[in-house]
């Protein structure tokens, strides 16, 4: 969430950043109404405060001098019952201002590139070497071939979107699980497992609500809702906390299954296992001071390129455009593996910079000296590694002429087999 104040000082800032976005600007004008609206009641209901304040001093005087109090204390309680209404009201008016106030997107960074679409972001670096095969297979036909996942049977257990992971399939999962766990403790990430089910008011705040809504599994009659990345419950862990500066920053990473209906995306990717409804995932999470968190989402990026680049797996960085960064990020990288088996890159990991607006929305603050008043910390994320999408990038990359997969060298301690399909 936004900072109300640095809105009311300067509203011609957001406007130029929803204009960016491509979005309607008149939002803003309606935020400021609502709050002016709050504030004008805030200051209504304070004056029937001193008003009852000064007639409980006229009450206490007239008890003290024994004198007769029935007129005031029919008025004291007639400013009562204006003040309980008083409060309703501006309750009321708080509520709608701020459910606006949430739709608002964070302030994007300066660097972030201007454009449309995904055809818009701008490609940083380029990095590894392409398969020399002719004719590569998809993930789809190589996973067939060596019995690694079935769809077919998973359609009839829960529907279209899902698979079950079997063989060296199941295998790469876990050993992929853990080896990136195994390199973010190296790397000073305090390792979780956290809850796939958190409460509304986590994704209020971490962003997913209001907005998208309809891309969220929620629980029927309760207020429980399956997490679309670790990111969600991570960012909750630390809900309504301070910290002092010494204990920043604090870095965690969450291996946890993720739940997504995909809605828009229906005819894309609907065979295989790249863009599924259920999947793994390790997640990076960091809460950092204000300005060191810029460094700190080029360190997650190094990571989560270090994970990559151990896997021998071919991608591009790009920096996402204005038209495809999502509401909650300043600034977001993706990571793109190629598939030789589709012939173009996909993405794999997301990288983002979301500044204080989850902060703001989670209550999550620091302390620059101590007894200092709190201010919101920096939240990061990015993916380490989306395993079955990973395993898609290692299926098609590391394919042999011969039909056989190669196991990439750093998951040899996990895997039974270095040669997937060797008879």
């Amino acid at each position: 969430m936004i900072d109300i104040s640095l809105l009311r000082d300067n509203p011609e800032l957001f406007k130029d950043d929803l204009r960016k976005r491509k979005e309607p600007k008149n939002i803003i004008d309606d935020v400021l109404k609502l709050d002016k609206e709050w504030r004008n009641l805030l200051t209504d209901r304070d004056n029937l405060k001193a008003e009852r304040n000064t007639v409980n001093l006229e009450i206490a005087k007239l008890k003290q001098a024994k004198k007769p109090a029935e007129k005031e204390i029919k008025a004291m309680q007639a400013i009562a019952s204006k003040i309980k209404k008083a409060d309703e009201k501006t309750e009321k008016k708080l509520t709608e201002r701020d459910e606006l106030l949430y739709t608002l997107p964070n302030l994007m960074h300066d660097s972030v590139p201007p454009g449309e679409d995904d055809k818009d972001n701008v490609v940083i670096k380029t990095v590894g070497k392409k398969t020399t095969i002719k004719k590569p297979l998809d993930h789809i036909d190589l996973g067939l071939k060596h019995n690694l996942f079935d769809t077919e049977r998973a359609a009839k257990t829960s529907g279209a979107r899902f698979y079950f992971l079997k063989n060296e399939g199941a295998e790469l999962e876990m050993a992929l699980a853990q080896y990136a766990m195994k390199t973010l403790i190296e790397e000073g990430f305090t390792p979780m497992i956290p809850p796939v089910l958190v409460r509304e008011e986590v994704m209020y705040g971490v962003g997913m609500l209001p907005k998208s809504r309809n891309e969220i599994f929620k629980i029927e009659n309760e207020d429980l809702y399956l997490v679309l990345t670790a990111e969600h419950a991570i960012g909750g862990y630390l809900m309504n906390e301070s910290f002092e500066k010494t204990e920043l920053p604090i870095r965690l990473a969450g291996l946890s299954s993720c739940f997504r209906t995909e809605a828009g995306s229906h005819g894309r990717d609907t065979k295989g296992i790249f863009r599924v409804h259920q999947f793994q995932k390790v997640e990076m999470f960091s809460f950092t001071e204000p300005e060191k968190s810029w460094k700190e989402h080029e360190k997650l990026l190094a990571v989560a390129e270090k994970l990559v680049k151990d896997l021998k797996i071919p991608y591009r960085v790009v920096n996402i455009c204005t038209g495809d960064l999502g509401n909650i990020a300043s600034k977001k990288y993706d990571i793109e593996a190629w598939l030789p088996g589709q012939g173009k890159y996909r993405e794999i990991i997301s990288c983002s910079n979301c500044t204080d607006d989850q902060a703001r929305r989670l209550n999550i603050k620091y302390r620059p000296q101590p007894g200092d008043k709190g201010i919101p910390v920096h939240t990061l994320n990015s993916t380490a590694l989306a395993l079955g999408r990973t395993i898609v990038a290692i299926l098609e990359n590391h394919q042999q002429a011969d039909g056989t997969i190669k196991v990439p060298k750093v998951l040899h301690p996990y895997m039974s087999t270095k040669v997937i399909g060797k008879k």
